[in-house]
């Protein structure tokens, strides 16, 4: 990179070349994340494309991609580390086989030992030999006491395991964390990390997502596509369609080599599965299928 080069342009046209298209306030974001050394707490409804930007995000750096999914009742057992037990206690038996005089705290140290180690995603990122993205999703489907746990790794980057000592981190992960906003998250969790937003596109957004994503679509589809799901997110649908959706949609007309929806308007019925995930949105949907579908985007 040239000493006299835009950093946060460089990073967006890096997010352009593998299709993702970030606005200026998220690129900002991610550049800060770099620079501060913190984690990015990104926020948004389901489907606007919050888990895509840790994804991204380990393309262009060519890191490892670390994946923690929350759900209610995680622990630290399944987000730190466990032991092989089956394996220990295997190797308890062929010890005790071979010598039954053998000293038991040898045996408990070789049994506890790193070859039994089972790492699980936050302690994987810890001791990646590489620095990686650690992307812990929908944070806010995880209890309270798990924040308090996330917070004591997040704060060092260190994970202490008894048996074995402290372990920390070789390289500092990028760690992205995204919430739907299904309960409120701590304001101690949220005072150590950056905060993004992201919203669904605008028109004009979404159609230059639709392009780079799916450069092989034609002008006209891609302009039709978007302006009938922007139509369908003003709607009072039970699950808006995200970006995913979108693109999901318009592959699926190009696999059916559909280049103008007003010379094939039957496509819209029979590939609306692609678009809307319940039995309620579909009827609604059906309902108001009289309504013009191929507006430009002008219009």
């Amino acid at each position: 990179m040239s000493p006299h080069a835009d950093p946060q342009a460089t990073l967006r046209q890096q997010l352009m070349s593998i299709g993702y298209v970030a606005e200026p306030a998220l690129v900002s974001s991610l550049h800060l994340m770099d620079v501060l050394g913190k984690p990015l707490l990104i926020e948004g409804e389901a489907g606007v494309g919050k888990t895509e930007v840790a994804k991204s995000l380990a393309a262009i750096h060519q890191a490892p991609l670390i994946r923690l999914q929350c759900y209610e009742g995680l622990d630290a057992q399944h987000a730190l580390y466990d032991w092989d037990y089956k394996r220990q206690l295997l190797a308890i038996q062929m010890a005790g086989n071979a010598s039954e005089t053998r000293d038991q705290d040898a045996l408990k140290g070789a049994v506890y030992s790193d070859e039994f180690l089972l790492q699980r995603p936050l302690l994987a990122a810890i001791r990646s030999p590489q620095r990686a993205v650690l992307l812990i999703d929908e944070v806010d489907r995880a209890d309270e006491e798990f924040e308090a746990l996330l917070l004591e790794v997040l704060s060092d980057f260190q994970v202490s395991v008894p048996e074995l000592g402290t372990y920390t981190a070789i390289h500092k992960p990028w760690v992205v964390l995204t919430s739907n906003a299904v309960r409120d998250l701590s304001d101690a969790l949220r005072r150590r990390c950056l905060y993004h937003y992201v919203d669904y596109p605008g028109a004009a957004a979404e159609l230059t997502i639709v392009k780079a994503r799916l450069p092989d679509i034609s002008a006209q589809l891609a302009h039709q596509v978007v302006n009938y799901v922007q139509r369908l997110r003003q709607s009072q649908l039970r699950k808006t369609p995200g970006i995913a959706e979108t693109l999901d949609w318009s592959a699926a007309l190009m696999g059916l080599s559909v280049k103008d929806l007003s010379e094939t308007p039957e496509a819209i019925e029979s590939t609306l599965a692609c678009l809307l995930k319940t039995r309620e949105d579909r009827e609604f949907v059906t309902r108001k299928q009289s309504e013009p579908a191929t507006e430009n985007l002008e219009q």
